[in-house]
């Protein structure tokens, strides 16, 4: 069993920068970034295939975060910039089922990191 675990959220002014990483238990396959705020449904913010070569980012976030991965570490990044209050959410990664494949719903991810909170203050 794949297990996932997030860390570098925290409290961020508006237009300020954080980097989460995601460090899984093993090489995986593709994996996303998600974002779940309270009331709201868990959406999906980018992804990264296994070999690092292709990635896939939501609309809203694209020319501001960069997704990376560092398969020696089995480490996978988000470098967040330009951060915005709407952006407060706890932030998921996940393991896709397809190794290429980069897709934006929930349903294609089998593991789930427990998350990292991410409050962006205005």
């Amino acid at each position: 069993q794949v297990q996932l675990v997030e860390s570098g959220g925290g409290l961020v002014q508006a237009g300020g920068s954080l980097r989460l990483s995601c460090v899984a238990s093993e090489r995986t396959k593709a994996i996303g970034w998600f974002r779940q705020a309270p009331g709201k449904e868990r959406e999906f913010v980018a992804g990264i295939s296994r070999s690092g070569g292709g990635t896939k980012y939501a609309d809203s976030v694209k020319g501001r975060f960069t997704i990376s991965r560092d398969n020696g570490k089995n480490t996978v990044y988000l470098q967040m910039n330009g951060l915005k209050p709407e952006e407060t959410a706890m932030y998921y990664c996940a393991r896709s089922r397809s190794a290429t494949t980069i897709f934006s719903t929930v349903d294609a991810y089998d593991y789930w990191g427990q998350g990292t909170q991410v409050t962006v203050s205005s």
